[in-house]
């Protein structure tokens, strides 16, 4: 039985367009679950993890009861950084960089530094911005928008996939990030696909048989599975990918997260996060492996990109056989966009 190819998205929603941007972050990234890092990041009490999502600077921290507190890492004065880097511990406080307000690690403001008198301010009203935190296996997600599905419906077809399999051992033994010139779906539908394999990625091609190379959608998740060559192959295990920009790399010791961060309209970054049993090193085989098949990936990610920008290509169509999570991740996206939010940001923009 014959079935119809969809038609792509538009050229126009890839290029460089700060309105199509706004209407993203604040359609799709704020409001689906955004990895943020990892349990065995924040031992203690007081130790924190930062990171800018999708435009979105965050700050995770473990309070004082040992629960992860989430807040936007702003200021409420004038909008001055919370924290430093990437990672770190406060002594009970979160200050202000700036100006030196501080705030305690459940987000109330603790002291206004030498603000003076006022008759009309309330410390009490100007608490930190809080965001959503939730944890599922040890891997931190976060949620601007509070209003969302629990976490642990998005992934439900990953867990069961796991069959109970124990990550309580793992911590982050390296994290690896790769700029890409090219907007983040671009690199987001390249991942969903094997049909560019046998093109593309030699190597890859030598341990799998690409022909039967299959990515089925599962709710929010796309599920990758192809046979493989060789009994132990450098690059095997379950690779999955959850809406709308995590890939999860399952080995036999341990995964690979990668995070398809997107920087603006028009670039986006590879974060690679690696967790390992405690104290187990990463193979250098697959590290390299890892450097050839994402330099081939960021090759043609940004070959593509620019070819989206040039005005000669405007649609496409998609295969019915290897390209159905492609079509699936572009009817996210399409749906995403026609809330009414995202249509009243690109109004307000143009």
């Amino acid at each position: 039985m014959t079935v119809s190819a969809p038609t792509t998205l538009p050229a126009a929603l890839y290029r460089n367009d700060p309105a199509q941007w706004e209407a993203e972050r604040k359609a799709i990234f704020a409001r689906n679950w955004q990895f943020m890092g990892h349990e065995s990041s924040l031992p203690d009490v007081g130790m924190w993890i930062a990171d800018t999502l999708a435009g979105y600077p965050i700050v995770v921290v473990r309070d004082k009861d040992g629960a992860l507190r989430g807040y936007h890492n702003v200021c409420r004065h004038r909008a001055g950084p919370l924290t430093d880097g990437p990672s770190g511990k406060c002594d009970g406080l979160l200050v202000c960089r700036y100006h030196g307000w501080s705030y305690t690690l459940d987000g109330r403001l603790r002291m206004a530094r030498d603000f003076g008198p006022s008759s009309d301010f309330d410390p009490r009203e100007y608490g930190l911005f809080p965001v959503r935190v939730e944890s599922w296996r040890g891997l931190i997600f976060v949620a601007v928008d509070a209003d969302i599905a629990p976490l642990a419906e998005a992934v439900a077809p990953l867990e069961h996939r796991l069959k109970g399999r124990d990550w309580s051992d793992l911590e982050v033994a390296m994290v690896r990030n790769h700029p890409i010139a090219a907007n983040w779906k671009t690199y987001v539908e390249n991942y969903l696909e094997g049909y560019h394999v046998p093109s593309i990625h030699p190597s890859l091609d030598a341990e799998i048989i690409a022909e039967h190379y299959t990515v089925t959608m599962d709710g929010l998740v796309a599920l990758h599975e192809v046979p493989m060559r060789a009994p132990d192959p450098v690059y095997g295990g379950l690779w999955a990918w959850l809406w709308p920009n995590l890939g999860v790399n399952v080995y036999s010791t341990g995964l690979m997260m990668e995070r398809m961060s997107p920087t603006g309209a028009g670039s986006c970054r590879l974060d690679y996060i690696y967790l390992m049993p405690k104290g187990a090193g990463i193979s250098p085989e697959t590290l390299a492996m890892s450097d050839v098949v994402t330099a081939e990936d960021v090759e043609i990610a940004e070959t593509v990109q620019r070819n989206l920008d040039a005005g000669v290509y405007e649609v496409g169509r998609l295969s019915p056989r290897h390209e159905g999570a492609v079509a699936a991740f572009q009817a996210f996206v399409r749906q995403a966009l026609a809330e009414p939010s995202a249509r009243s940001t690109l109004r307000e923009a143009s």
